[in-house]
């Protein structure tokens, strides 16, 4: 699986297998550098490839991952699809130097968001959370691979997710950066809009209900068209 997931050098590649126990299947979850215990938008993917597979228009399957088990929702209508999910409990883990995490991406710790600490979160795979003060931020980022992959290998985390929170609007422009130059940077992560939301709910008291992840120049849900500024994610109604 993990050398077909290397072949595909898709952000993620899915493969569903009969589940252990009460779930409908067992969703294992491969990046190119190996195995994940979660991810949103292949459990999303997976529950509409899944309802078309068992020709059910409606319908909730519970997905069995690395993370647990995660209930979903799906609906079918001709080519269209829309699903939902709701992901684990938040837990938060350790604070992180601004200037140590910032510096990867060519920042410095002046540009981090006062109100909203870089932190290591998870809501079913680890993510470090770093927000900034503004968009402008987003677009002056350069990588440096070899030093991100060091800090996500330091905390078993996915990626560095990148995020300038507009609290009042309830949206945040964001920018995922994975472990290697060869992963790059992921078009979206429903993984890590979910961490984001709690560390937000967590901090400022606003209860985010939902995340939805969206390029923004042809605003399709998912789709990956990445403007230098980033990606918008609403995080709540």
């Amino acid at each position: 699986m993990h050398a077909f997931a290397r072949e595909t050098k898709l952000s993620e590649t899915s493969f569903v297998q009969t589940a252990e126990g009460g779930a409908d299947y067992r969703h294992r979850i491969f990046m190119m550098n190996g195995e994940i215990p979660f991810a949103g938008h292949p459990s999303l993917g997976v529950a509409v490839a899944v309802a078309r597979a068992r020709g059910e228009a409606q319908a909730t399957y519970v997905q069995q991952t690395q993370a647990g088990e995660q209930a979903i929702d799906v609906e079918l209508d001709g080519l269209h699809a829309t699903a939902s999910m709701l992901q684990g409990a938040p837990e938060f883990g350790p604070e992180l130097d601004p200037d140590d995490v910032l510096g990867l991406v060519g920042l410095d710790g002046a540009e981090a968001d006062p109100a909203l600490p870089v932190q290591i979160v998870s809501t079913g795979a680890p993510q470090v959370i770093a927000p900034v003060r503004d968009v402008a931020a987003l677009r002056r980022v350069l990588p440096d691979y070899d030093r991100i992959g060091r800090l996500l290998a330091e905390h078993d985390a996915i990626a560095v997710y990148l995020a300038a929170v507009d609290v009042e609007a309830g949206t945040a422009r964001v920018r995922s950066f994975l472990r290697t130059a060869e992963m790059g940077e992921d078009p979206a992560t429903g993984a890590a809009a979910g961490p984001l939301c709690a560390h937000v709910a967590a901090r400022t008291g606003v209860a985010g209900r939902r995340s939805r992840a969206r390029g923004r120049r042809r605003g399709d849900p998912g789709r990956g068209d990445r403007p230098p500024s980033g990606h918008l994610t609403d995080l709540w109604p």
